[in-house]
């Protein structure tokens, strides 16, 4: 189905109700998806799309969703979590002491965050583990309170874990209220908040690769200045930063930086 063509004006009347900077992303692949969003509710033209999602408070949140794009699960990529395990937290632990400021951004639906507190609560007591979750999408963040989730969703968390924190109902897993408790969730948009202060580890996994290399450099800029010294930023494998020096990181692991 053919689109008008005006784009540019969709990206200032997005960001004018979302406060979703599409500028920021890399405009081939988030039009084409937009483009079938946009067909695939019988609609031709982006003013006429805009209207809906004014009035239509449903798909105004259907829209915001799709553009967050949540692929997320527990313990994703686990040879790096028991790096984390084995040799970040430790380092962490050593230098900053037990009461560590931990941000998950663009947290999806919470695998990553409640990932965060079962690996700390190997090194420290649980009601000294506080993680600071946020993303830009309210439903995932009310999915992630609930924190019902698919068998294939935590298949990665270590047997140990799983049997610990886990009640299976029905078809899904359930997180436990003592995982829950520890993580704060907040709305915040990676390309226009304030950042939070004074963080010892930054995990942001998967998320970054969807915008474009100027927005980049600002987050991991960003992220380097909420950071303190010697804290970590912890990325995820689909991502690199090749400029980490000119930003202000030493490289420790593949996908570990330490701020210098």
């Amino acid at each position: 189905m053919a689109l008008a063509n005006d784009y540019e004006s969709f990206k200032k009347d997005v960001y004018a109700l979302t406060k979703i900077d599409l500028s920021a992303y890399k405009e081939k692949q988030m039009k084409r998806r937009i483009d079938t969003l946009i067909s695939k509710n019988g609609i031709k033209t982006y003013p006429e799309y805009v209207q809906l999602l004014k009035k239509d408070n449903e798909k105004f949140e259907q829209f915001v969703n799709f553009l967050t794009i949540n692929v997320s699960e527990f313990y994703r990529n686990p040879d790096q979590w028991k790096l984390l395990d084995k040799d970040i937290i430790p380092k962490l632990i050593e230098k900053f002491g037990k009461n560590l400021k931990i941000w998950s951004a663009a947290c999806s639906t919470g695998d990553e965050p409640y990932s965060l507190v079962m690996a700390l609560s190997r090194h420290l007591p649980l009601n000294q583990i506080k993680i600071i979750a946020t993303d830009i999408d309210k439903q995932v963040i009310e999915k992630a309170k609930v924190g019902l989730y698919t068998e294939k969703a935590i298949s990665a968390v270590p047997d140990d874990l799983k049997k610990k924190y886990f009640t299976k109902i029905g078809p899904s897993y359930q997180i436990s209220e003592d995982i829950k408790k520890r993580v704060e969730f907040k709305e915040h948009n990676l390309l226009k908040d304030p950042y939070v202060n004074g963080v010892h580890m930054i995990v942001c996994r998967n998320v970054v690769i969807y915008f474009t290399e100027e927005a980049k450099d600002v987050i991991y800029e960003k992220f380097n200045k909420s950071l303190v010294k010697g804290g970590y930023l912890f990325i995820g494998s689909t991502e690199q930063i090749i400029n980490y020096k000119e930003l202000g990181y030493a490289r420790e692991h593949s996908f570990f930086f330490r701020k210098d």
